[in-house]
């Protein structure tokens, strides 16, 4: 099932995942660090990786919506891609509120709150990863129709959209 949304001939929302689980994950790195320095710098790093990393994982969700309004109801897949999903958006809800009891004092030590909701987020993002790869690898969601070791080049086949090749496969001319 191919993703409905591509750019260049690949599917948007893996491409814009990486940023927001990667800030994220760092932010939650320089809290560690934070908490073991004491050193204020960390605690300011760690919101703005934050704060850009939920911009990013909003803007992500939008394109994984699209990708799961078209898989099929009734199937395994429609099921793992809403606790994907669903769970993508708590996380990003847990930093969302990580993020704003900072905001009085990005510095936000005693009150490990924050800190504790950013761990609890990065623990559930490893789950709701492992989902996205099932859906991606094992159930094919967001893949080429036309995949296999000699496929063509992305670009080219989006030139020849809507090209009927030997086997009924769009673009499977190398």
């Amino acid at each position: 099932m191919e993703s409905r949304t591509k750019l260049a001939g690949h599917p948007v929302h893996p491409m814009l995942i990486v940023l927001p689980l990667g800030l994220l994950s760092i932010g939650v790195v320089f809290d560690i660090v934070y908490l073991v320095t004491n050193d204020p710098t960390f605690a300011e790093v760690s919101f703005w990786n934050i704060t850009v990393g939920i911009l990013g994982g909003l803007l992500a969700a939008v394109f994984g919506l699209i990708d799961w309004l078209a898989i099929p109801k009734d199937t395994r897949a429609k099921h793992l891609g809403l606790w994907h999903g669903g769970g993508n958006v708590v996380i990003v809800l847990l930093f969302i509120v990580s993020w704003a009891l900072r905001l009085p004092s990005h510095a936000y030590a005693p009150d490990l709150t924050p800190f504790v909701l950013g761990l609890v987020a990065v623990g559930a993002a490893l789950v709701t990863a492992w989902l996205g790869g099932e859906l991606v690898y094992r159930l094919r969601v967001a893949v080429d129709d036309d995949t296999h070791p000699n496929a063509s080049n992305s670009l080219a086949r989006e030139e020849m959209a809507g090209a009927k090749h030997p086997g009924g496969t769009a673009g499977a001319a190398g």
